[in-house]
């Protein structure tokens, strides 16, 4: 599973360099569950452009990670060309860019062309992108709580940088998918009764959340869906996650959404699809720059 801190023997996923191999549930997913956030999800999407829009918005999100991958791949690559993907990434665009512009271009480009090529386990290149990031500057509680912030940032953006490289082969493991940490996340949604669990037994190993993602494949195909289905399944596991995150009074997604937000802008801003790829980097949080100082007037 992946951790914040340091990475043990128990925490490590068998290497799987070619694919993720799919883990029997735990506990099972609810078929009728489904069925009623697939409702839901259609009948959210007829009043915001039908499916085809919210399916085109991933794909041209997925087109632009591979195009970024493929700069990495052609040693072309550096923290200005991660901008562009970082504003598609909701849970991270806002954290993550100073941290990173901060390791500098070349550290950069080998964090991502390992997370992409390596020939590890995704689980142990998910740690590895994580485990880059700078931890707390002193032992305060404030530094303490920022550092985790920036590695939750960097787990969610390695994950879909992971997962839309190659969506077919990775299943997406960001903290809203699933997060063993805080008991919260999509996959729960789907667990009859799991509202009244206090511990749902699902890990953060990938296998984990390629059993799900193998489970909701299923599910989409008794719908007739059998194209786009890693894109299917991520707007049925958003649509499920945002139905938990507004019954609950408040969420940490909840200052980002903003009071009024309609359903279906929501799922795209969770989604990263409320902007075209390359129309927003002002979504990216900068570091301020500094003032120039005032010179004193010579008198």
């Amino acid at each position: 599973m992946l951790w914040f801190g340091k990475r043990t023997a128990s925490t490590v996923v068998a290497a799987v360099p070619a694919e993720v191999v799919p883990a029997d549930l735990p506990v099972p997913l609810d078929p009728e569950i489904f069925q009623r956030h697939f409702s839901a999800l259609l009948a959210g999407m007829e009043q915001d452009g039908g499916a085809d829009s919210f399916l085109a918005a991933l794909a041209a999100k997925r087109q632009a990670v591979i195009d970024l991958r493929a700069c990495a791949q052609q040693n072309s690559f550096g923290i200005d060309a991660i901008e562009s993907v970082l504003a598609l990434v909701f849970t991270a665009r806002r954290k993550l860019y100073p941290a990173l512009a901060n390791l500098g271009d070349e550290r950069v480009a080998a964090l991502m062309t390992e997370l992409w090529f390596g020939a590890s386990s995704p689980a142990e290149r998910l740690q590895q992108f994580i485990d880059a990031m700078p931890g707390a500057e002193d032992g305060t509680r404030e530094s303490v709580k920022a550092a985790a912030k920036l590695r939750r940032a960097a787990w969610d953006f390695a994950a879909e940088m992971l997962h839309y490289g190659e969506a077919e082969r990775y299943p997406l493991m960001s903290r809203w998918v699933w997060d063993q940490g805080t008991q919260s996340g999509a996959l729960r949604e789907f667990v009859r009764g799991g509202d009244a669990m206090r511990e749902v037994p699902f890990s953060n190993d990938p296998a984990v959340f390629e059993g799900a993602r193998r489970w909701l494949a299923e599910q989409l195909a008794t719908q007739g869906i059998y194209r786009d289905e890693a894109l299917w399944i991520n707007l049925v596991q958003g649509q499920a996650y945002l139905a938990y995150f507004r019954s609950m009074t408040e969420g940490s997604l909840g200052a980002d959404f903003g009071r009024g937000v309609p359903p279906n802008e929501q799922l795209k801003r969770l989604l990263g699809i409320d902007a075209a790829p390359g129309t927003r980097p002002d979504r990216v949080r900068k570091p301020l720059a500094a003032k120039p100082a005032t010179q004193a007037r010579a008198h």
